[in-house]
Parts: C-alpha cells; structure tokens; sequence
C-alpha cells in the first residue's frame, strides 16, 4: 500500500496548506475588514468549533459503514463550499452559516484520513505513518501561514477572500487525490488490539464499555487542553499581559514551536519508536510542566525584558518538542486499540475529545492567563503531570504489544520445543541424576 499512503499524505498535507491561508486571520478577517466586530468574529470562531462538536458523533458510524474514502471526499466538498461562502461573507449571518459549513466539513476530514492510515498500514508501520502525517501537516500549515502573510491586506477585502479561494481549491484538491487512491478491502487488524478482554464488538455503549480507549479519551482531553488549547488563548494573554511580549513576537513564539517539530520530529521518533508509548507520554507530560515553569518566570520572574521574551519563544519550543514525541504514540494507539469494525468510530470518538478541549481550553485559560497570572501557571504544571500520571496508569491496562509495537517484530529466540515422551518399558529410568 506504499502508492496509496504517499496520496493519502500528500493530499493531507496540501488541506493544511490551505488550512493554512486563513486559520492564523480568520478574527482579524471577520473583526477589521469585514467590519462586524469583535463579537462577531468571536461567535464564528465559536460556531467553527460547535460545528465539530455535532458533526464528530456521527462521522465514526459513517466511516465504518460507507468506509472512510466516500466520507473524506464528501467532506472536502463540504469544506470547500464553506470556504468559498466564508471568503465571499459580508454579513453577520452568512458569515456564521459559512464558518458551521467549513468548520463541519474540516472536522470530518481529521478521523476519514486516519482511518485511511490505519487501513493503508500495518502494526510496524503505523507509526511513521502518522509521525510523517503530523509533521507534514504542520510544514504545510507553517507554509500555508507565511504565504498567506505575503497577500493579505487589510485594507483590501479581495486579497481575503483570494486567501479563501485558495483554501477551497486545496481540499477539492485532497479530494481528487483520495478519489485515486484504492483502498484494502478488508481493514488491516492490529494484533492483540483486544486482547485485555475489554474491547466493545459495537456500538457506542460498548465503546464506552472498553476501559482502555476510555482512559485514553480522557488522556488525550487533558493534553489537547494544557497544549494546544492554549496556544492562541491563555498562553497568548499570558506572555502579553503579565510576560509584556509585543503581540508580533508571538508569531516568531509558533514560528519556533513548528521549527521545532519540523527538525526534531524524524530523529525523536528514532528515540522513541522501540520504547514503551505511554511512558513516552508520561515524558510528554515533565517536559510541559517544565514549559510552564519557564513560562512563569517569563512572567513572575521580574527579570529583563530579554530574558522573558527568550522564556516564552522557549516555551513554545518546547511544547512542539512534546508535540512531536506525541504524533508516533497517541492517534497510533487509538488505532491498535480499535476492533476492525470500528476504527472509524474510534477515531471519531478522540477527535471529539480533541475537539471538546480546544473548545473548553480557551474559555478556562483565556481569562485566566489574561488576570490570574500566578494560578494559571500552578494550574497547567499540575495539568501537565497529570498527562504524565494518566498516561502510566493507561499502561496497566494495554497489551504489551499495544504499549510497544516493536515487540511484535522481535524474532523469538526459541528453536524447538522437545516435547516430553514415554519412556519405553524395556529401557529402566535412571535413578538418580550425577552432579
């Protein structure tokens, strides 16, 4: 399936190129040259993630039963109209209306592509797989934002909705390249993916019913909520408010952050390929707390302005060193946890988590991170070392093979086995063995 997964990441990569164009000035696009004001830019901001929210609980069921290649092409349809729509807006409600559309249509895309990933791979593959997914993705949003850069002009709403239109023809793009791309017949079952006995045969209660998917649920919650659900909400009011960073230093803060999966993604994967995946997220979880810790001495440390805009650029960079540790364990085991018949509901069901704490992560930290400058930080150090108390109880409950993938491949030592025989009636037993 080596044809079929380099158009899978391909076509991935170019819908975050696009993605790209306008997720970094949808606010200021809504806000300044549309001319409906703050409010208003929040609530299509608002509406973008509601839209995942409903969409997310039905994707699942439709990728397991139409199989993820219609769903994905459907929905890249569906983006590319509400990215249209949005570009051409200039009224309250069709902005709304535009941003429920892509927001739907870019939320079903995310479990239809790993779904095709898992099907397109096998147990020792699958982690490059996404490794290499998660770092192209952020390459292209990275090239995506710096090209949009070079042609947005506030003053000029046509140079947006040019941004828009190239954001539309880039999932119609995605699109083209899955409908080429020919997928297995059968999924491809992870070994040992139930084999602690808990695994559902079907249906969301039994989804519910697997203790280990579960946990990991409420594991990926509370890392998308101390992460990336800060990002561009509490962290940002943080490092303004209390750290006294100009507002453009933070773009050189997530320009460091993308720099830094980009180069460190392919040398931490060789690191952490052959260990054990949730002790690589309980890593994860030391290496935030020690960001945040960083980032409050950019804030409370009362040290020059040099000094806290080289914290908070550091924080950032290590928060994609995490990000990075992340991509080859977290959406792999949500595979290898999955039955054959429900990969897409599983899928499904993370993404939904994921989508909850970007929702909540901004309502709680923005305000906080904004007044509450001292509790904000002891608030996500304690976060963080949660993911790493999480993430080693989640180990108590997966397969070793589950854990780590590589112990599949490791050859057994063992020749033959004798099996024991009778001894014959004629020949006498030894007595008594000679040391």
């Amino acid at each position: 399936m080596g044809a079929a997964l380099r158009r899978i990441q391909l076509g991935s990569a170019l819908s975050a190129f696009g993605l790209g164009f306008t997720v970094p000035y949808l606010y200021v696009y809504v806000a300044q040259v549309r001319d409906l004001g703050a409010g208003t830019a929040g609530v299509v901001l608002a509406v973008f993630a509601m839209a995942a929210l409903a969409v997310l609980p039905f994707t699942g069921r439709a990728v397991d039963r139409r199989g993820p290649l219609p769903v994905l092409i459907v929905a890249s349809v569906i983006a590319s109209l509400g990215a249209v729509a949005l570009g051409l807006s200039s009224q309250v409600t069709a902005a709304v209306l535009s941003a429920a559309v892509l927001g739907a249509g870019t939320a079903v895309m995310q479990p239809a592509l790993a779904t095709m990933l898992v099907r397109c791979t096998g147990t020792s593959t699958r982690t490059r797989a996404f490794a290499m997914q998660f770092f192209l993705q952020n390459l292209g949003l990275g090239i995506g934002g710096l090209v949009g850069g070079q042609i947005v002009d506030t003053s000029r709403p046509a140079s947006f909705t040019l941004l828009f239109l190239i954001e539309a023809v880039m999932f119609l793009v995605l699109g083209a390249i899955a409908a080429t791309v020919r997928m297995p017949r059968t999924p491809v079952a992870a070994p040992g993916a139930v084999a602690d006995g808990t695994a559902p045969r079907g249906g969301l209660r039994a989804l519910l019913s697997h203790r280990a998917m579960v946990q990991l649920c409420v594991l990926g919650f509370v890392v998308f909520f101390a992460c990336y659900g800060q990002f561009e909400s509490g962290l940002a009011a943080y490092g303004t408010e209390a750290a006294g960073i100009q507002p453009s230093t933070l773009g050189v803060a997530l320009a460091a952050n993308t720099a830094v999966i980009v180069v460190a993604q392919f040398v931490v994967l060789r690191l952490v390929e052959r260990r054990r995946r949730t002790r690589v997220i309980a890593a994860v979880g030391l290496i935030w707390a020690f960001a945040w810790i960083v980032a409050g001495y950019a804030g409370l440390g009362h040290g020059s302005q040099t000094m806290a805009t080289a914290a908070m650029i550091s924080t950032y960079a290590l928060f994609g060193l995490g990000e990075s540790m992340l991509s080859p364990t977290v959406a792999p085991l949500v595979a290898d946890l999955a039955p054959e018949s429900m990969v897409g509901q599983y899928n499904s069901a993370f993404a939904l988590c994921k989508q909850l704490a970007l929702a909540v992560g901004p309502a709680v930290g923005g305000p906080m991170g904004a007044s509450l400058h001292g509790p904000y930080i002891v608030t996500f150090v304690l976060f963080s070392l949660g993911i790493t108390a999480l993430a080693l109880r989640l180990g108590r409950r997966l397969t070793p093979v589950q854990d780590q993938p590589s112990l599949a491949n490791v050859p057994s030592r063992v020749v033959a086995v004798s099996v024991p025989q009778e001894t014959p009636a004629e020949v006498p037993a030894p007595v008594a063995a000679v040391h």
